[in-house]
């Protein structure tokens, strides 16, 4: 099915980028943007570019863990040989209900699975076993908080991909992309300017998961215009545009929490 595997994983990829950039907003993410840094790592003694390379190279493997789940999970929609136009309504039934969960609207939103990463672990072991410990963490996507339900979505393309290689490679990206955010405060080399960093990445936390939201519902409705025809991606826009409007994008208690 070369077809759905194109369409279902590029669709996939733009869901997976979109739930690594929101998990940066976790208290993990957070946690990792203030612990290593320069200015942390050289209070421990060593070399953040060390460390920083430590921590993406285990989030990279994270992520092939989670591509590894998908695609055992994509190898059984291989064999069942799931149509191109099933395989892309399935998709876009997905993402939105994604962006449903995501918005608030159910009463229940993210984060999940409210799990930190063990801070003890900066005074108890070498750079390159705590940042590719955590690395992997936070690169796994679900062993950590989990700030949107995109990186079920995620899962759900990979699957639905019905290539096992692809679903490897898709979490193997979404490990990356996840990983990279720790150069965020790469040229912070003083309190002031990591200060600075941080108040402007806070700043940034609630559009950012408004956009995860309308990337989801865009991604939605391509998938069922791509299987269903235009008319039905006009009637999925406005039942998005409803959704939209009855949720105010406003984020749950849980969030604010």
């Amino acid at each position: 099915m070369p077809d759905v595997n194109a369409t279902v994983l590029a669709l996939g990829a733009v869901i997976a980028l979109a739930a690594a950039v929101r998990g940066t907003w976790s208290p993990c993410g957070q946690s990792m943007l203030s612990q290593i840094t320069p200015i942390g790592e050289a209070s421990r003694g060593n070399r953040y570019r060390t460390t920083a390379l430590w921590y993406v190279a285990g989030s990279v493997l994270g992520g092939l863990s989670l591509g590894a789940v998908m695609a055992l999970l994509a190898s059984v929609v291989h064999a069942l040989d799931v149509s191109f136009t099933v395989a892309l309504a399935i998709a876009s039934g997905v993402a939105m209900l994604g962006a449903i969960v995501d918005s608030g609207v159910l009463g229940f939103a993210p984060p999940f699975f409210l799990r930190q990463v063990n801070e003890d672990w900066l005074g108890k072991y070498r750079a390159w076993l705590y940042g590719s410990g955590f690395g992997w963490q936070v690169g796994a996507g679900v062993a950590t908080y989990i700030m949107t339900a995109a990186v079920f979505v995620t899962i759900a393309f990979g699957a639905l991909g019905a290539s096992p290689i692809a679903a490897l490679v898709l979490g193997g990206g979404f490990g990356l992309a996840r990983g990279l955010t720790v150069y965020l405060t790469a040229r912070a080399h003083n309190t002031a300017e990591l200060f600075a960093i941080h108040r402007k990445f806070d700043a940034l936390g609630e559009p950012v998961r408004r956009a995860v939201i309308v990337v989801q519902l865009a991604v939605g409705v391509v998938a069922i215009g791509l299987a269903a025809g235009i008319v039905a991606a006009l009637v999925a826009t406005l039942i998005a545009g409803g959704m939209l409007f009855l949720s105010r994008l406003r984020a749950p208690s849980a969030v604010d929490a």
